[in-house]
């Protein structure tokens, strides 16, 4: 997840961004009602828990996905194969940048596109890298975590939207995006001097070279911590302050749908996360989805960058609520 000690703090790291050139690889059903005439959504495809927890495993199976790694490297490629398989067009934009260490980091934000020649867009995006350190631990600080839920479920559910989409083919422009680097920020306690804009590292490089020229999505849902157990999902403030009517509808949908008491309609202090800089900078109204622990000093989930962020934390039940708002949303907005 994005800034963590950071989000708490709501101040914002920098980074140096070495920018280098990107390495690229790479039907409407409309019904009415007899009755009003009002162009009805077609029905959504069902969303799968148990293919989407498949996916979380998948990337856990590797180690933890921390910048310079063989697992990174292994992750990406998967993570890009498994993706060629459902959408139409898949990118790898390469980057490098400086990490808040004054280290060299190499990373890789993976890019898939339904429909990519429709003007009407709409991205989903997550991080798939995993935390360096485990900052917020009582033992083992110095060690990466394995991130099952800080990055992996964001991406496990959104692999599952994609092969549904697959499937489904809809009438409308999807891109969904998977984030590197997004988890090297400056810890609290680091010796270090203090850099702004630390963490988000791949979203700040995206939104500042973009994949296509003048790209322009609607709309964007950022997934950040969304596979544990009776998780909890409140209005946060960044989503508020520049996606309201993003943010009251996924959660509207998510509410029709039953899954209310995941998607809480509290609004909550604002965050740092992608979704800031995707806001700021490329300037596309994008919402988070994201953990809000009532009882947590941070707020964030209690395993959040500690080694208990393990595979076995991952719910099914969660993966569903989010991957069925999803998809709801999606095929909803068909009758744009």
């Amino acid at each position: 997840m994005a800034q963590r000690g950071v989000k708490i703090n709501l101040i914002l790291f920098s980074a140096v961004m070495l920018a280098l050139a990107a390495c690229n690889t790479g039907t409407k059903t409309e019904t009415n009602n007899s009755n009003n005439n009002e162009t009805k959504a077609p029905p959504a495809p069902t969303f799968n828990a148990d293919s989407s927890f498949d996916y979380v495993k998948a990337q856990t199976d590797f180690g933890p996905r921390i910048p310079n790694s063989t697992a990174q490297a292994k992750c990406a490629d998967w993570l890009s194969s498994t993706m060629k398989k459902f959408a139409d067009t898949v990118i790898v934009q390469c980057f490098q940048t400086r990490g808040f260490d004054g280290k060299t980091l190499n990373g890789k934000n993976i890019i898939s596109s339904f429909n990519p020649s429709k003007g009407n867009r709409i991205m989903l995006c997550s991080h798939w890298d995993s935390r360096p350190f485990a900052d917020q631990d009582s033992v083992r600080k110095n060690e990466p975590i394995d991130g099952a839920n800080d990055g992996a479920s964001g991406v496990g559910i959104l692999i599952e939207v994609a092969r549904q989409l697959s499937i489904t083919k809809p009438d409308l422009g999807v891109d969904i995006i998977f984030f590197d680097i997004e988890d090297y920020g400056q810890p609290e306690n680091s010796s270090y001097p203090d850099m702004d804009d630390s963490y988000c590292l791949g979203s700040q490089y995206w939104s500042q070279n973009l994949h296509t020229p003048n790209y322009f999505a609607r709309y964007g849902i950022l997934l950040d911590m969304v596979g544990a157990t009776n998780a909890t999902f409140t209005q946060e403030g960044t989503s508020i302050r520049y996606a309201e009517n993003v943010t009251g509808m996924v959660w509207k949908t998510a509410g029709d749908l039953g899954y209310g008491s995941y998607f809480l309609t509290e609004k909550t202090n604002p965050i740092v996360d992608d979704h800031y800089y995707i806001n700021q900078i490329a300037q596309i109204k994008c919402t988070d989805i994201i953990h809000y622990d009532y009882n947590t000093p941070s707020h964030f989930w209690k395993h959040w960058h500690t080694h208990g962020d393990t595979i076995d934390k991952i719910d099914k039940n969660s993966l569903k609520a989010v991957g069925q708002t999803l998809l709801q949303v999606l095929f909803n907005d068909l009758s744009y």
